[in-house]
């Protein structure tokens, strides 16, 4: 909320910068010395902002490793982590609001739990998935989502190897294929706290 309320200040002076940390902190840059492009009683206010961001910045930081230190001491975290997908964040949170994930009849009911099943349309007897449904844990759609949407730039960077992924590349739009991924990646994380299961590379998850 604060790095959106500078740059829609700065973006009513027109200035404005590229998405992400290193554009904001371009423009929290630009704030440190007097310029005419900004008023000097708003440069001060947005100041203020600047500096509560990076107090809450560094405090995140900081809980971020904590975090981290904890997974990587428990077994059953460093075991999700290993899917591509998963990092400490995820594997914690779902530790933490999933004891047991037996109580999900399948991978898919997991999924849409989350949120991360596309609503049916049919007609004429023929079904077709729509767009998910957005129901159920928004904060672990939200974490697997950005898992994938970060696994998808690095495979894009390196050269995508799994053959379904590059499938589904090939196509259905960049948006519609991370969903697709978080999904997966959900389906992957059931099949391994329900059954026991451990990861296995490409292969699919049980749905």
């Amino acid at each position: 909320m604060i790095a959106n309320s500078l740059r829609a200040a700065l973006g009513e002076l027109g200035i404005v910068a590229a998405p992400g940390f290193e554009g904001l902190r371009q423009l929290m840059t630009g704030l440190e010395a007097p310029n005419e492009e900004v008023p000097e009683i708003m440069r001060g206010a947005l100041l203020l902002l600047a500096k509560h961001w990076q107090a809450l910045d560094a405090d995140e930081r900081v809980i971020e490793r904590q975090i981290t230190k904890a997974a990587r001491a428990d077994g059953e975290a460093r075991r999700l982590m290993q899917v591509p997908c998963v990092g400490p964040i995820i594997a914690s949170t779902v530790l933490a609001k999933v004891p047991d994930a037996r109580v999900f009849r399948s991978g898919r009911n997991f999924a849409a739990w989350i949120g991360l099943t596309g609503r049916d349309h049919g007609t004429g007897g023929k079904h077709r998935p729509g767009r998910i449904s957005k129901q159920g844990d928004r904060m672990l759609r939200a974490l697997l989502i950005t898992g994938a949407s970060a696994y998808l730039r690095q495979q894009r960077i390196r050269g995508v190897s799994d053959p379904w992924l590059r499938d589904l590349l090939a196509r259905r739009p960049y948006k519609v294929v991370m969903v697709a991924l978080a999904a997966k990646t959900a389906r992957i994380i059931w099949a391994m706290l329900a059954k026991g299961e451990p990861y296995r590379g490409r292969a699919s998850a049980a749905a």
